[in-house]
């Protein structure tokens, strides 16, 4: 069991040494393809990388949640102090530096007018917020469900309701399009069209609400797959010749159901399509299908062929992976303190690019490692 503790560990460590690469290219003008997003349609090796992590949560959270016999108020207070924490710690990245660095009319603002205008003007939903909302939607269904077909049965109802919602509150051009969905019109309706991002040309937040509950599909399929893990691991403790529990079983069972899950994504984008900022429901099958075969490849090289030494940098990462993401983001948002700008040496190519999106990741591994050395390891 702690070797399967150590694949999930190198997954999550693969996952947040990616994401500290795509999210800090040497300049944003000068991307290899592979390291940029698709846009509105379509999947790249990035739009994996989210994904990738609520999988992760999923399938630790069947660790975690194995010692509950079931749902429960102590349970479900743990799952909500946690998400909430999650979300609070989110709000705080997106603040800071907790006041503004510019003047947004230099000649007639004073500085509280600035301040108050600035605050006005903040993003309120982010990345760690849309985990945080999804770990308690998916945690919520995993603790009330239990079983693992009534889990099946939750996920299918996720993904489907979204849908039809999508489809039943959507307005031309398409009810799948930037411009037509009801999930961007929910966030603006509920934060105001200042507080939500407006990277697309128009209002529309990718980490939004609506978007949570399919998120939170891609934690439940990691709970099931977190599932299949244990109880095989547990029945193979008692039984060494079930040749289905065995390593080489279990790795095979993660496989096949990845393919199934990418086979099943590519029949569902005939009508929906796949979409990372949508988080449509062929998206979370194909990220989900992907997350399954990687995983079973590295409980094959780990669990099988016992090949731990080359993974070594992303168990580190992956032990403290909520550490990882504050401190790049920390660490991006204070270049401006030291006046130092990335694209200055790093600008020229798709080359110099690349390596300070290598080089940022390699500074948060070595920091990490000294905190691993330390055995310090933040949670929340």
């Amino acid at each position: 069991m702690k070797k399967r503790y150590l694949s999930l560990d190198i997954l999550r460590g693969i996952t947040v040494a990616f994401m500290c690469m795509v999210n800090n290219p040497g300049s944003w003008s000068n991307i290899f393809p592979p390291l940029s997003h698709a846009g509105w349609k379509g999947c790249t090796p990035t739009d994996l990388v989210y994904p990738f992590f609520l999988f992760c949560v999923g399938c630790a959270m069947a660790f975690s949640y194995s010692k509950y016999d079931s749902f429960s108020k102590d349970s479900f207070l743990k799952l909500l102090k946690r998400s909430l924490s999650i979300f609070a710690v989110g709000v705080l990245l997106n603040l800071y530096p907790f006041y503004p660095t510019s003047l947004h009319d230099p000649e007639n603002m004073t500085f509280g007018q600035n301040y108050i205008y600035w605050l006005q003007h903040k993003r309120i939903l982010g990345v760690l917020q849309r985990i945080a909302m999804a770990y308690f939607i998916g945690g919520t269904l995993a603790l009330w469900l239990r079983k693992l077909g009534r889990i099946v049965a939750g996920l299918v109802a996720l993904c489907a309701g979204y849908t039809a919602l999508l489809l039943g509150f959507g307005t031309d051009p398409g009810a799948f399009t930037l411009e037509g969905n009801i999930a961007g019109k929910l966030d603006v309706a509920l934060f105001g069209a200042n507080h939500v991002y407006h990277g697309y040309g128009i209002p529309f937040d990718p980490e939004g609400i609506l978007g949570s509950f399919p998120a939170a599909g891609n934690v439940l399929i990691g709970y099931l797959i977190g599932s299949l893990i244990l109880s095989s691991s547990r029945r193979y403790a008692e039984d060494a010749t079930s040749v289905m529990d065995s390593p080489v079983g279990v790795v095979s069972r993660v496989f096949v159901s990845g393919v199934v899950c990418l086979a099943l994504a590519e029949i569902l984008s005939i009508w929906i399509p796949i979409s990372k900022p949508l988080w449509s429901a062929s998206y979370v099958f194909y990220t989900c299908g992907w997350a399954m075969v990687v995983l079973g490849f590295l409980a094959f090289c780990v669990d099988v062929k016992g090949c731990e030494k080359p993974f070594f940098p992303f168990k580190v990462m992956g032990m403290n992976a909520l550490a990882a993401f504050v401190l790049s983001g920390l660490i991006a948002k204070s270049y401006q303190f030291v006046g130092w700008v990335p694209s200055k040496v790093f600008g020229a190519n798709e080359y110099l690019s690349l390596a300070h999106s290598l080089l940022f990741a390699t500074v948060i591994f070595l920091i990490l490692f000294g905190l691993y050395k330390k055995k310090v390891f933040i949670k929340l």
